[in-house]
């Protein structure tokens, strides 16, 4: 098969029929009337924010696709070389064949891959409708011509500068005389045929260098700083006589008074005809940096899952009884960030970033009260109930699909305010596409590589090369969303020692297989992976408080969480007791077992296994919780493998027989015990000056501050008091006593609409073919019906002569073509189908809404039946 074959191979599976025998097309109009189905459906799955709202015809669509804001987006989504090829559309002839688009790609000399890669940048062009027509034809859309083509105010990428004709223009017949006089050139009679030979003349290789060979050298110097671009050069008004030789045989044309330019036609000469300096046609390939057994990928990746895990579960205990005050412009405070990573034993990144995943997951929230603070949700508990591979599931599916960026934590936006975490600014709508497309990269090496960063960050940027400074002045935010994906991708246990784990690929539905970075024909595909951010699920029978359940957000990750639940370890149901007033877990332990011991002991060290350390304290709170010395002996009796140490057994019983000695009442609050000698005790000790108490009676103290500073300050003075309540029984207070209100997990923030499923874009391109066939349908031609307008302009038939006609249409099952005004006195124009004619209403199909509806006759203008070849 030869090139040309395979180029028109190309170009037929872009849309666009070559050389066929139907006329061109003169507009982008024209030339999508002319897809099918699936061509228009590319289309707007490339394109969705023509999609909102759906186009009433193809005409609307086709002025949609050439608006400034839509075309700057679509560009801003082409890779390096479909760019590339755009902007050297922009400064080549309108139109232009195909030819000479790839002389200005390949150059003179030619080049294999620029000559393979460019029939598939020209067909992502022809399917984003940025060009349009045959391909001896081709014409970039005007819009993109005037973003792309070079000016003096915007320089073009490519470095050239404007043609010999938009240099001259207002240039003075003499002057243009005098130039082609001494360049060599026959004068003319008027300055258009002056302008075409010194063109011609320019883009004749043979009189061209012959021209230059008669160059001095210092002017043939000064060519070479400006054909690479910037092409514009200062001169004083006596200029040097290399810059006057160039000057007036013109190849250096007065810009300003003070500036010359190199025209267009001249530095394409000295640039071989290369449009570009290093046109990259191939995207660079992401290269290994070091390569593991897939084995220990796998069994790091899951070991820091099951980290992920820990950490997110000890944030929500953290704040069981209420975590840190939002700030009045939302979020958390620089001291409370730095008290968290504190209590996670991490560094304050990594803090916000487990916050902002649990905030992500709707595992906390603020509590919506007056004085709002942060606390765990019911969806919390829930979480916790569930097995440990589908809570992973559950983080790493939010995070994968967040707009939310902790990275972002602690730097300033544009206005110079800080970002705090869980404060309202930290979404970037890139943020999913990136995170998506980074695994996927790391998804086509080889089965335990990890990447070498810098091969990484080129390629995305070959992909995307004008998404980079969007919000973040003067920086490449994909660049550093892509180094932060790789850290928290390793945080999370997706990745382990840099290369993407099994559980981790699942993540990725159509990941390519490994060892595979260029899944099509060795060059990048043609939409590289773009994550639509997921829809809040409405809410079903399985939905409460609003929000959509654990157990239902992680059925969408369920082959990640299978194939990550045989690497985790398995929960234990025994802690060893020692001597010195401490417990080892020897692993992961069972939850009743674990939240038991979290509640009678504190963890003084984790690791693989967690050591937990007996206090007075530790006990005191397992005895407020409801429990009784003799709950606690026979707890650690049935899940400890060795004896329970006599200290221990002591520790226990010394802290029950003080417990509830002292009770702490509301009064304001008040301290009664039986004994009224441990009550003079307290009232002797300088400790409680600040707790201002006074004997009521010889059992009772009251005190000027609430229930819970005095008990606080009664503990701290070595006492064991037990609240009780105003009936005078004991309080119990349990770990997790505080919850919000049942919350909603934030949604993800999207740069823009999300990319269209199978199901809208079918009946979007069926309301939009029936809108263009309404628009310019073809009527009878009834010359007995001297009220029907003409020219495509709304029927108008009388009452009587409306109501035959749909009855007869409803009859014979054809379609006809009305007039309508609805309530609101908007009048448009459809096609319908009628089916039912009764009680003043007509029930019909309508081609232009794709759906059944009832019309009332009296809001009918006019109808006009369809020619027998219409449509």
């Amino acid at each position: 098969m030869g090139t040309g074959e395979l180029d028109r191979e190309a170009h037929v599976a872009a849309g666009t029929e070559v050389n066929g025998g139907t006329a061109a097309p003169r507009t982008l109009a024209e030339a999508l009337r002319a897809r099918g189905d699936e061509g228009l459906a590319a289309l707007l799955r490339a394109r969705p924010d023509l999609l909102v709202p759906v186009p009433g015809d193809l005409t609307q669509l086709a002025t949609r696709a050439g608006t400034r804001a839509s075309v700057v987006r679509a560009l801003e989504r082409l890779d390096r070389f479909a760019l590339q090829t755009a902007e050297a559309l922009a400064v080549a002839p309108d139109p232009a064949p195909y030819p000479v688009l790839l002389g200005l790609m390949a150059g003179d000399e030619g080049d294999a891959d620029i000559e393979a890669a460019l029939p598939r940048a020209v067909g992502i062009l022809r399917e984003q409708a940025l060009v349009w027509g045959d391909d001896d034809r081709l014409r970039l859309v005007r819009t993109a011509r005037e973003l792309l083509a070079p000016s003096p105010q915007h320089p073009s990428p490519t470095g050239l500068g404007p043609t010999v004709a938009e240099a001259t223009a207002g240039m003075s017949p003499t002057r243009l005389q005098e130039i082609i006089a001494t360049a060599g050139l026959p004068t003319t009679h008027d300055p258009v045929s002056a302008v075409a030979a010194l063109t011609d003349l320019f883009t004749d290789r043979e009189r061209m260098g012959g021209l230059l060979d008669t160059a001095p050298m210092e002017a043939l110097g000064i060519l070479d700083r400006l054909v690479w671009g910037p092409p514009y050069g200062e001169v004083t008004p006596d200029p040097a006589p290399p810059v006057r030789w160039l000057r007036d045989r013109g190849l250096l044309l007065p810009a300003t008074a003070r500036t010359v330019v190199l025209p267009r036609e001249a530095a394409l000469h000295l640039r071989a005809g290369r449009a570009h300096r290093v046109p990259e046609p191939v995207a660079p390939a992401v290269m290994p940096a070091r390569e593991y057994r897939p084995q220990v990928v796998d069994s790091t990746a899951a070991g820091q899952a099951y980290t992920a895990l820990a950490a997110v579960e000890e944030l929500g205990k953290e704040w069981n009884e209420g975590g840190p005050a939002v700030l009045r412009a939302g979020g958390m405070s620089v001291r409370d960030l730095k008290r968290t990573a504190v209590a996670l034993d991490v560094t304050e990144q990594v803090a916000a970033f487990w916050l902002e995943v649990a905030y992500g997951a709707g595992l906390i929230a603020p509590d919506g009260e007056a004085d709002e603070r942060f606390a765990p949700t019911p969806a919390f508990d829930e979480w916790l109930g569930l097995p440990a591979a589908e809570r992973w599931a559950l983080l790493a599916g939010t995070w994968l699909a967040a707009t939310r960026t902790p990275g972002l934590v602690g730097t300033q936006d544009t206005k110079g305010r800080t970002l705090a975490v869980l404060g309202p600014d930290l979404d970037r709508g890139v943020a999913p596409e990136v995170r998506r497309r980074v695994l996927t990269l790391l998804a086509g090496l080889p089965a335990g590589a990890s990447p070498d960063p810098e091969t990484l960050l080129a390629r995305l940027r070959w992909e995307r090369p004008l998404r980079g400074a969007a919000r973040e002045t003067g920086t490449d935010l994909r660049a550093r969303l892509a180094s932060w994906t790789l850290t928290e991708a390793e945080l999370l246990g997706v990745t382990g020692r840099g290369a993407l784990a099994a559980h981790g690929r699942a993540l990725l539905p159509g990941a390519p297989a490994p060892g595979t970075d260029h899944p099509v024909d060795g060059h990048a595909p043609q939409h590289p992976h773009r994550a639509a951010v997921p829809a809040p699920a409405a809410a079903g029978p399985e939905a409460v408080g609003g929000r959509r359940p654990a157990h239902a957000a992680v059925a969408d990750h369920a082959g990640a969480a299978a194939l990550l639940a045989p690497l985790l370890p398995e929960p234990v149901d025994h802690v060893l007791l020692q001597a010195d007033l401490t417990a080892v877990a020897p692993g992961p332990l069972q939850r009743p077992l674990a939240d038991t011991l979290a509640v009678l002991a504190d963890v003084e060290s984790k690791g693989g296994a967690t050591v937990y350390r007996f206090t007075p304290g530790s006990v005191r709170r397992a005895l407020d919780s409801g429990q009784a010395a003799a709950d606690l002996h026979a707890f650690l009796a049935a899940h400890s493998r060795t004896p329970v140490p006599q200290p221990l057994a002591y520790l226990i019983d010394d802290v029950a027989r003080r417990h509830g000695h002292l009770r702490v009442g509301a009064a304001s609050a008040y301290v009664r015990c039986d004994d009224d000698a441990v009550l003079g005790e307290i009232l002797a000790d300088k400790r409680s000056a600040g707790l201002r108490l006074r004997r009521l009676a010889p059992t009772v103290l009251a005190a000027q501050t609430d229930p819970a500073t005095l008990l606080e300050g009664l503990r701290s003075m070595g006492f064991a008091p037990a609240a009780e309540s105003a009936e005078g029984d004991v309080l119990i207070t349990r770990a997790d006593a505080y919850r919000t209100p049942a919350r909603t997990a934030p949604a993800p923030v999207p740069e823009g609409p999300p990319e269209p499923d199978a199901t809208l874009l079918g009946a979007a391109v069926r309301a939009i073919r029936a809108g263009d066939r309404a628009a310019t349908v073809v009527r009878r031609d009834d010359s007995a019906a001297p009220d029907t307008a003409g020219d495509g302009a709304p029927p108008r038939t009388s009452a009587a002569e409306t109501l035959a006609t749909v009855q007869a249409a409803a009859m014979t099952g054809s379609a006809v073509w009305i007039g309508y005004v609805n309530a609101d006195g908007a009048a448009s124009q459809r096609v319908i189908a009628p089916v039912r004619v009764e009680g003043g209403f007509v029930t019909a199909y309508d081609h232009t809404a794709d759906e059944v509806r009832t019309y009332p006759l009296h809001r009918i203008t006019g109808v006009a039946e369809l020619a027998d070849d219409a449509g």
